[in-house]
């Protein structure tokens, strides 16, 4: 057994907590977007390192920094006066077994790329200021990096992950709400920007749900039009909520709105990191795509990391997806938290400590839960690479 231990948990579950706070930033926040590039170059720098020599070689862009630019805003349509500036930093190889390999082409096309995909109104060449900035990694972890012991890469730092299953309802409902505007109703409404913040207070059984949501100005010729607009995302968040949410739940959209003034949440390219909202890797959802300050987290950016043995990524994602399958195939389980700790220089299949807490329903006992939950952390552990390969394929979101 790799140190694993499983015990009870004793605490007041979250559902039965009296308040509850939950945030998802959307894609267009500026952390968001920060998060979202910094797994884009990270992707394209793993690829085209396999491409190159049969291997991703050591590389973190994990520190992408958003300065945010101006912009005039205007019923009908403003303009950017100042271009955002975004500062692509981090370390990548260039250099490798007589190859030269050009990260920074690579990392400042999935940057943009990324951009393009992501946001419908933001021009990476004309609103975006690139300044690419990978130097080198340091001797000693890239030499972490490329050592093995068996199958496993060697833990890059001494680090620890969480994760927990099952979502709360008010979880389940802010996630997809945020979920439900970028794929649905922004793809119907032309005024609707991707910076979308969603903020969930459940207090007992009554869900509060405040909603910050960029409007693009171009598509919005006068208040009355911006009202219409507010109060068709007001019905279909409603519809949302009715889908996922049995409490009674509240929906509160731009509530800083000054209607008399005519001063509304307008944007020109649909995110507020145009005019005076930066954005930093780390400071926004977990790798499970909320913010939960309930629950245990790790501060650890997850988000361009590199995916072989950057321990701050992988046990993240690993203990979500260990938590998640403890409580889909164990009876009687109410809460499941999981932590993994690394030890720098050790084995990734080899943690220091792997915890798996456990809050059982009424009757169940922990005890006799405990061999299959070592089993299910025992599999993922022996097939820990899995873990890469999902990352490099873009199958798991890291914010």
């Amino acid at each position: 057994m790799k140190n694993i231990v499983v015990e009870k948990l004793v605490h007041t579950p979250v559902e039965e907590q009296k308040v509850e706070i939950v945030e998802r930033k959307g894609i267009g926040h500026p952390d968001s977007i920060a998060d979202g590039i910094a797994e884009a170059m990270s992707r394209a720098l793993s690829k085209e390192y396999l491409k190159r020599v049969g291997a991703v070689l050591h590389h973190n862009t994990d520190e992408t920094q958003i300065v945010a630019g101006r912009a005039k805003t205007a019923f009908g349509g403003g303009e950017v006066i100042q271009p955002i500036y975004i500062l692509l930093v981090g370390r990548a190889t260039k250099h490798f077994d007589g190859v030269d390999i050009p990260a920074d082409r690579i990392a400042l096309k999935a940057a943009k790329e990324y951009v393009r995909s992501a946001m419908r109104y933001l021009d990476p060449e004309t609103d975006i200021v690139f300044d690419v900035r990978l130097g080198e990694g340091s001797t000693d972890l890239k030499d972490v990096f490329q050592r093995r012991e068996g199958k496993a890469p060697l833990a890059n730092d001494t680090s620890f992950g969480i994760g927990y299953a099952p979502f709360s309802e008010t979880e389940r409902l802010v996630y997809s709400i945020e979920r439900r505007i970028y794929e649905e109703f922004r793809k119907k409404e032309k005024a609707i920007g991707e910076d979308v913040k969603v903020m969930g207070l459940r207090e007992g059984d009554k869900i509060r749900v405040t909603i910050a949501c960029a409007f693009v100005d171009r598509y919005v010729n006068n208040v009355n039009e911006y009202l219409t607009i507010k109060e068709d995302l007001q019905k279909f968040v409603e519809e949302v909520a009715g889908e996922h949410a049995n409490r009674e739940v509240e929906i509160a959209i731009n509530t800083a709105d000054n209607v008399e003034k005519e001063v509304v949440y307008l944007t020109v390219t649909g995110t507020s990191a145009e005019n005076g909202d930066d954005g930093s890797v780390g400071r926004g959802n977990r790798c499970n795509g909320l913010i939960t300050p309930g629950r245990p987290m790790s501060m650890e950016a997850t988000s361009g990391k590199n995916p072989i043995n950057h321990v701050g990524k992988i046990y993240n994602l690993l203990a979500n997806q260990i938590a998640r399958d403890c409580y889909e195939a164990i009876e009687g389980i109410k809460e499941v938290y999981v932590r993994i700790l690394s030890q720098i220089g050790k084995p990734i299949d080899e943690p220091k400590a792997l915890s798996i807490q456990i809050v059982p329903e009424k009757g169940y006992d922990v005890e006799k839960m405990e061999s299959r939950a070592v089993t299910i952390a025992e599999e993922w552990l022996n097939d820990i690479t899995k873990i890469t390969d999902m990352v490099i394929n873009g199958e798991l979101s890291t914010f």
